[in-house]
C-alpha cells in the first residue's frame, strides 16, 4: 500500500487551482487557433484574436484568464493501492483550494447556499467526484466552472422510442437557447446513460477531455463529429457576434442505463476552457 500524504495533495491542488485559472491548455489554443483560420466573420476572426491575445496576457503576467474564477471542480482517480495518510482527502482539497485563490489572486464566488447568499470567503467548498481506479497513484483533475456558461447547461429524461435524434435535438436546442450567454465558442460535454444525475456528472467529466480527442467508441465519435457541425450551423458564432465556430468541440460520455431510460445531459464550458492535472 502506497502512502501519500495529505500536504502533497494540498500543496498539489494549490498550484492546480493557479495554473488553470491562468494557462489555458495547449490543445485548447490549438482549437482557438483552427477556429481563427476557419471563421469566416471577421466580427468572429476579431473574438478569436482577442481571446487569444488575453491567453498570452494571462499566462505572462500569472493572472486569471477570465474574472470569473468559478466552481472548483475536481475529478479524483485513487488506486486501490494508494492511501492518503496525515490528513482527511476532502480537507486536504479544500485547503489547497483555499490557498490557491487566494495566493492566485483569483476571485471567491462560491456562497453558502442558494438561500444564505453570504460569501464563503475561499471558494471552498470544492465540488469533488471520487472515481476508484487499479494501481497505488492518485490522479486530480481540475476543472474551472464559471457560472455563465454553467446555468445554461440542461438534462432531459428522454425515452427510449425517442432514441438518438431527439438527444442530438434536445443538445442543439440547448445550445440555441444559450445564445451568447454562454459566451462562445464552448466547448460541449454530453452525458447520456446511467439514472439522472450520472448523465449530468458524465456531461461535467466530458469537458476535461483534451479538447477535440474523439471518443474511443466509434459510434460515439461519429456522434460527435455529427453535434459540432450542427451546432456550428446555428450560426450564434464567438461570443454570439455570428459566425461559424460556435463551439470548438463536443465531448461524449456515455455509461449503462435502464430498459425504459435514456437521460441526456448537456453541460457546456465558455471561451475561458479551463483544465488542468496531476498525479500524485
Amino acid at each position: 500500500m502506497r502512502e501519500i500524504q495529505a500536504g502533497e495533495i494540498v500543496r498539489a491542488v494549490r498550484d492546480l487551482c493557479i495554473e488553470a485559472n491562468t494557462s489555458l491548455p495547449g490543445d485548447h489554443l490549438s482549437a482557438l487557433r483552427r477556429a481563427l483560420g476557419d471563421e469566416e466573420s471577421p466580427l468572429g476572426r476579431e473574438v478569436l484574436e482577442r481571446l487569444l491575445e488575453n491567453a498570452e496576457v494571462a499566462r505572462e503576467r500569472c493572472v486569471a484568464f477570465c474574472q470569473d474564477t468559478g466552481y472548483a471542480v475536481f475529478f479524483v482517480e485513487q488506486g486501490s493501492e494508494a492511501r492518503v495518510v496525515g490528513g482527511e482527502m476532502g480537507e486536504a482539497i479544500d485547503e489547497g483550494v483555499r490557498r490557491g485563490y487566494e495566493d492566485g489572486y483569483l476571485r471567491k464566488s462560491i456562497v453558502r447556499s442558494p438561500v444564505d447568499r453570504t460569501n464563503t470567503g475561499d471558494n471552498t467548498p470544492a465540488v469533488v467526484y471520487y472515481e476508484p481506479v487499479s494501481g497505488d497513484n492518485l490522479r486530480l483533475t481540475m476543472l474551472v466552472k464559471g457560472a455563465g456558461c454553467d446555468n445554461m447547461s440542461a438534462l432531459k429524461m428522454l425515452t427510449p422510442a425517442e432514441g438518438v435524434e431527439a438527444m442530438k435535438r434536445f443538445v442543439v436546442e440547448t445550445i440555441e437557447n444559450a445564445g451568447p450567454n454562454a459566451s462562445p465558442p464552448l466547448t460541449v460535454g454530453v452525458g447520456i446513460g446511467g439514472p439522472f444525475e450520472k448523465a449530468a456528472m458524465l456531461a461535467k467529466k466530458a469537458l476535461t477531455r483534451p479538447s477535440g480527442r474523439p471518443n474511443p467508441d466509434p459510434e460515439l465519435a461519429e456522434l460527435e463529429r455529427e453535434l459540432l457541425d450542427e451546432i456550428n450551423a446555428t450560426g450564434i458564432g464567438p461570443a454570439g457576434y455570428g459566425g461559424t465556430q460556435t463551439a470548438l468541440a463536443v465531448h461524449v460520455e456515455s455509461f449503462p442505463t435502464h430498459i425504459a431510460a435514456f437521460p441526456v445531459a448537456v453541460n457546456l464550458d465558455c471561451h475561458s476552457h479551463r483544465t488542468a492535472s496531476a498525479e500524485l
